[in-house]
């Protein structure tokens, strides 16, 4: 049953049978935007669909574009040629087909989606908007109406004359709007017969466009394909018989290896583990290996049959001799070590059994061992300040500044042990150090910033050098903050010059570190705490080196404070020893207690050789003469600015400290040549009393007279003797007498 028509004498009637019809009109339109609305997003939908479908199989068409069939042999047969090139032209194909279809997805959108939105926005949208104008018209009309009907009938005349006018002016509005209403209603109805038909219509020709032009393809397709089958059926047939003959040979292979031995022109060749060392660790790493007896060259190519891949280039090297190693000689089994004339140092390999290690050793001409082991491995696994070091570092340091400045912890967190040392052997073996990603997640920052850590830790001695261990640690117990500076910044331009260069490199980036603490929560004196011990370790572990470590964390807040004028300004004249009075040790009152273990000497006293005593003597000594200009042995303040020179592994640096704060008449040749060149023994007198802390220091009593003493070895310290007891003394707790 249809719609009914609308009359447009019924808009003057207005009847509830006319209001009814149209009512059915209103909700068929509603219908049908609707509908249109829901078909348009359907629409959208099939077009991005068919545009994913037609990426993946563009996709697809480059895969198979992309594969090179490889045969076995050097020449390949025409059945084997047709189907070498089949992926191209399936990829062909595809493509060709995905091209009409990318046409067809373009012109969907003109066809279809453009001429039904038109549609509902043009059409429907203005009978949407008649409608509410007809509305308006029918409430205006109707309040009119009812009001004019109330007027009372005694009114004037000409009153009541201007209202009919005035109603008959709103009913022929509301007429007039009723009529376009009706007619714009029903032209959308006869509309949506062919406006809304005709873009469908469209866009399934588009289809059968496509379908088509696949068709014509297959038709094209249908000569290559009849090729390509008769050729796979060919191959097949082929591979039958070709697999039960391999099968044969690989039978008869099982049963008698050593008759079907494959012939090569190397005297001996096989797989052969390698000892070599590395940063930390000695590892055993596996090697193919080839050697050639008559001109006794060997082959090692880096392999890695797990993965199947090449990992290095090939070394070779010319045999000078080969020998067998002892089993109690080293833990592996079946081991033999080579010499080579054209590379250092012996080679230790290990073959995969006992009788491989026989076939190796009669190739080579093996002998039997003699062996004079005196390797120092643990040196030959230090770290060092080399050119590799400074590489791995600063990698290092770059990767944290890049990725983890702000991470918490950084560098209190420590890594896995066995992840940092896996990254610091690859790091710095130069055959894997180039595929080390340190962007990778692979490696987590606390593993970067631990290898960094480790890698100090494992120098031959602290970066900050034994020698002046002692002298920094005396720096920053300075009263003076400036002071300290000071003697640090003097102290640091002695350092030799690669631990200078890497101090300051350490010390640019914790400044960096220290400046995002609000984030990493690792602030200056957390840095201090975490490298301190590293850069400043003991040579020797004792209480008093323990009681140290605050004064060590103290020295690298004070440089990474002061980084950029330690390390770019020259210490001023005098090494930061001008103003003595600001370099004193610290003294204490009559009152005060006895020195904590963090004054206590480094080492053990002992009594030094003959030449030990020498060297003290040389570097230490005063001399006394009766002219104004020599020194005066009996003032406390001249013993401690002797004692606070520094005294490191060579005299070098001692004298010549140690002549910039002497008087004229102490650099004078020929004054020098009259005078003594020991110290006389010397008496002393304690100012209070102390408890000894070492089997090397005295205990004493306030009062206790002291004999034969003289300047120790220790910064700080004297040497004296109580009771036939050597030992040593605190320089601030006595006097000469």
């Amino acid at each position: 049953m249809g719609l009914p028509a609308l009359e447009f004498s019924d808009c003057y009637l207005d009847s509830p049978q006319f209001r009814e019809r149209l009512k059915s009109h209103e909700m068929e339109l509603e219908k049908t935007n609707k509908f249109i609305k829901e078909l348009i997003k359907d629409g959208k939908a099939l077009i991005q669909a068919l545009k994913n479908l037609s990426t993946a199989k563009r996709k697809f068409a480059e895969s198979l574009n992309e594969f090179k069939f490889q045969c076995i042999g050097d020449a390949e047969t025409d059945d084997e040629i047709c189907i070498a090139k089949s992926l191209q032209e399936f990829a062909g194909v595809l493509q060709n087909l995905e091209d009409e279809r990318t046409r067809m997805i373009e012109n969907a959108t003109d066809v279809l989606i453009l001429p039904l939105e038109r549609f509902r926005k043009e059409q429907i949208a203005a009978a949407k908007e008649a409608k509410k104008k007809y509305d308006k018209e029918t409430e205006k009309y109707c309040t009119v109406l009812e009001k004019h009907l109330s007027l009372s009938a005694k009114k004037k005349e000409a009153h009541l004359h201007e209202a009919d006018n005035q109603v008959d002016l709103v009913r022929q509005h509301f007429y007039e709007v009723s009529l376009e209403y009706v007619f714009k209603v029903q032209e959308v109805q006869e509309r949506k017969m062919f406006e809304f038909v005709e873009p469908l219509l469209a866009f399934l020709q588009g289809l059968f466009t496509y379908y088509h032009h696949g068709y014509e393809l297959a038709k094209d397709f249908n000569h290559f394909k009849t090729d390509l089958t008769i050729s796979i059926q060919n191959t097949r047939n082929r591979f039958g018989s070709t697999r039960s003959e391999v099968e044969c040979l690989m039978k008869k292979m099982k049963e008698n290896p050593h008759e079907h031995k494959s012939i090569s022109t190397h005297t001996m060749q096989g797989y052969l583990f390698v000892q070599e060392k590395r940063s930390f660790v000695s590892t055993w790493v596996k090697y193919y290996c080839s050697y050639h007896r008559e001109p006794k060259r060997m082959t090692l190519m880096l392999f890695d049959q797990k993965s199947g891949g090449k990992i290095g280039d090939e070394e070779s090297f010319t045999l000078k001799s080969c020998i067998r190693r002892k089993t109690d000689s080293i833990e592996k089994r079946f081991c033999f070590d080579i010499e080579a004339v054209d590379r250092p140092g012996v080679i230790t390999m290990q073959a995969l059994s006992e009788e491989d290690r026989r076939l190796w050793m009669e190739a080579m001409d093996g002998r039997e061992p003699v062996y004079t082991l005196n390797r120092d491995s643990q040196n030959e696994a230090m770290a060092q300040l080399d050119v590799v070091g400074f590489n791995v570092v600063k990698k290092f340091i770059y990767a944290v500044e890049t990725r983890g400045i702000g991470e918490q912890g950084l560098y209190r967190i420590v890594g896995v042990n066995s992840r940092v040392q896996k990254l610091l052997g690859l790091a710095m073996d130069p055959k894997t150090c180039a595929d080390v990603e340190l962007d990778s997640t692979e490696w987590e920052i606390k593993t970067i910033t631990s290898a960094i850590k480790y890698y100090l830790r494992m120098l031959p001695a602290p970066l900050m050098t034994y020698q002046y261990q002692r002298s920094f640690i005396k720096a920053a117990k300075l009263d003076n903050p400036e002071a300290r500076v000071e003697e640090i910044h003097s102290i640091v331009h002695r350092l030799p010059e690669k631990n200078r260069q890497m101090l300051e490199l350490l010390m640019k980036h914790l400044a960096k570190v220290a400046s995002h603490h609000q984030q990493n929560l690792m602030t200056v004196a957390n840095l201090g705490v975490v490298f301190g011990p590293t850069l400043l370790r003991p040579q020797e572990e004792t209480v008093a080196a323990i009681m140290d470590i605050k004064f060590q964390n103290i020295v690298v807040e004070i440089l990474i404070e002061n980084h950029e004028r330690i390390f770019k300004d020259m210490p001023v004249s005098g090494g930061g020893q001008g103003n003595s009075q600001l370099n004193l040790p610290r003294r204490r009152s009559a009152d005060s207690k006895a020195p904590s273990c963090s004054e206590r000497p480094l080492t053990l006293f002992h009594t030094p050789t003959f030449s030990e005593k020498d060297k003290v003597e040389k570097r230490n000594s005063v001399v006394v003469n009766s002219s104004a200009d020599s020194v005066n042995c009996n003032s406390t303040h001249n013993w401690t600015r002797l004692n606070s020179l520094p005294t490191g592994d060579g005299d070098h640096d001692g004298l010549q400290l140690a002549k910039q704060n002497q008087p004229n008449s102490l650099q004078n040749p020929k004054v020098r040549s009259s005078m003594s060149t020991s110290t006389p023994p010397r008496k002393a007198r304690a100012l209070y009393a102390c408890k000894a802390e070492h089997d090397s220091e005295l205990s004493f009593i306030a009062g206790t007279i002291f004999d034969n003493v003289h300047p120790s070895r220790e910064p700080g310290w004297l040497e004296g003797t109580l009771d036939g007891k050597t030992g040593l003394i605190p320089e601030n707790y006595v006097e000469f007498v």
